[in-house]
């Protein structure tokens, strides 16, 4: 299995603890039953993850299949003023979006609007992959669980640099392939997105109405919405935070997620996220109401693809189902979870143990060091162990320090050019026009204080800065910037330079771009 961003935190043990094959019988474990000292110690818990990351502020449920257990938020909304947060402070919840809409999907599936293994582009007749014969054939089923072919996080930077959704969706068919169709897993937004506008379209409405008529006002998800704007216009909503040294700030940038709404774009309070896994544990009903059909449901919580080998040999391989992240944590224990990151400042988990009969979730407002994780873990290990087994701090931190290394420009310190570095050209040889079919055109236009690159839809201009010969560097923005990225131009002689190579762009071999 190739090795992704995903994977690194999988093999680090956010190993999702997850159901058999068949179906499974809701029972108490004997000796393992979550009592008011266990809720107790979650408090001493959270206080300590806090103090050791400084994360600003975090939310916390637990529940049983009948009841909230416990309901708290802890901290502050952002780090810059006293507003605290509470139980109905609303977080942007990022991948944890996944398993509420395969929820929303499966509610449509119980109607009878569609099925999972409809293929998408009977409902999205401009959807393309690269392969025809992969685009008939492709179904809901296989782009929510990852198993698409296409490369991990592919389509992202498309996003990035301001592609709204149908555009976004429209340029999937540019994307190479890293693997054969149903052969392995590697996670992609944009195609995850794209099988939940499948569904909405299916039901004739937008996804953003589908979600709140399907599943949150029928639940009583009070503050919950896949719309973004209605995210900003809370006024009990948290700010994302990113890292500036030893400090959190508020970021310059804040998330927008519209474009993969059904992918990370969701938005809701723990008290809302609270209501949804009791319908989790209630297979699809909640206080004697059923809101989603139990067969349909219990779809998204079967293993559908391997996502890495057993890493323990007293566990069994992990897997994904629709929307969640799946394993086995020993004999008849089944438990089923996600994990939620923005670098711009989220980070969320949730964990279902369907044999305990309880569930937790836990949301904060910075950008993923491992704390909601590590507070559900460490949770975990006291209510079924009796104990902490791990740092578990230490292994999420690592796993997330491991993803947030930019994938580009590791050959050379780019910020600090070399002495002496010479320009390989004029700056006529490089401005131009250049084309890429997945990222579309770009420009390098001239300016007083020397070229700059031009990207996106509306096109947004980035400052080139010499490094040496006929190589620049460019700051990028968004979710996936890290730091600067070499910009090589391809010359020869005195000619104009021919294509440029972008590294940031380049992570799956397609970040050349041809002058026209």
């Amino acid at each position: 299995m190739p090795f992704t961003r995903r994977s690194a935190l999988l093999a680090s043990g956010l190993g999702l603890l997850a159901p058999a094959f068949g179906k499974a019988t809701p029972q108490s474990t004997p000796g393992r039953e979550l009592t008011e000292k266990h809720l107790t110690a979650l408090n001493a818990l959270v206080v300590d993850v806090m103090k050791k990351t400084g994360v600003p502020g975090v939310a916390v449920a637990v529940v049983s299949p009948d009841r909230v257990l416990y309901l708290k938020g802890f901290g502050l909304r952002r780090a810059d003023a006293a507003n605290r947060v509470d139980p109905d402070t609303v977080f942007q919840l990022a991948s944890l979006s996944k398993p509420l809409s395969t929820t929303v999907v499966a509610g449509l599936v119980g109607d009878g609007v569609v099925s999972w293994d409809q293929p998408i582009v009977r409902s999205l007749p401009g959807f393309a992959m690269s392969d025809p014969r992969v685009t008939r054939e492709i179904t809901l089923r296989d782009m929510f669980c990852h198993r698409s072919g296409l490369p991990d996080h592919a389509g992202d930077l498309v996003e990035d640099i301001g592609y709204d959704r149908d555009e976004i969706i429209r340029r999937l068919r540019y994307i190479k392939p890293n693997s054969s169709f149903h052969t392995h897993y590697a996670y992609n937004n944009m195609g995850f997105s794209a099988a939940g506008f499948a569904a909405a379209k299916a039901a004739g409405k937008s996804w953003e109405d589908v979600c709140d008529q399907r599943l949150y006002r029928p639940l009583g998800m009070t503050s919950a919405s896949s719309r973004h704007a209605d995210f900003f216009a809370q006024k009990n909503r948290v700010f994302g935070h990113v890292r500036r040294g030893d400090r959190w700030v508020v970021g310059k940038e804040q998330r927008n997620a519209d474009a993969q709404a059904p992918a990370g774009g969701a938005s809701a309070s723990a008290r809302d996220m609270a209501i949804w896994v009791r319908l989790q544990l209630g297979r699809g009903s909640i206080d004697g109401r059923e809101i989603i059909k139990p067969e349909s449901l219990e779809e998204t919580h079967f293993p559908q693809i391997a996502t890495g080998p057993a890493h323990d040999p007293k566990r069994g391989p992990t897997y994904y189902g629709l929307g969640w992240d799946i394993d086995y944590g020993g004999p008849a224990r089944v438990r089923w979870s996600h994990s939620g990151a923005f670098a711009l400042g989220a980070a969320t988990c949730v964990y279902v143990m369907l044999a305990e009969r309880f569930g937790i979730v836990v949301l904060s407002n910075s950008a993923p060091v491992g704390a909601p994780e590590t507070i559900c873990r460490s949770f975990l290990d006291l209510v079924l162990m009796g104990r902490i087994e791990r740092d578990w701090l230490a292994l999420f931190g690592e796993a997330f320090a491991q993803m947030a290394v930019p994938h580009y420009g590791r050959d050379a310190d780019y910020a600090k050019p070399p002495a002496g570095a010479r320009a390989g050209a004029p700056r006529s040889a490089y401005v131009g026009d250049y084309r890429n079919d997945l990222y579309g055109p770009i420009g390098v236009i001239e300016t007083t204080e020397g070229i700059s690159l031009t990207l996106g839809p509306a096109p947004t201009s980035y400052p080139l800065h010499h490094y040496s010969g006929n190589i620049f560097t460019f700051q990028p923005t968004g979710e996936n910037a890290a730091g600067v990225s070499p910009v090589r131009f391809s010359r020869s002689g005195s000619e104009k330079a021919r294509s440029v190579l972008i590294d940031y762009f380049n992570e799956n071999g397609q970040g050349v771009f041809l002058r026209s």
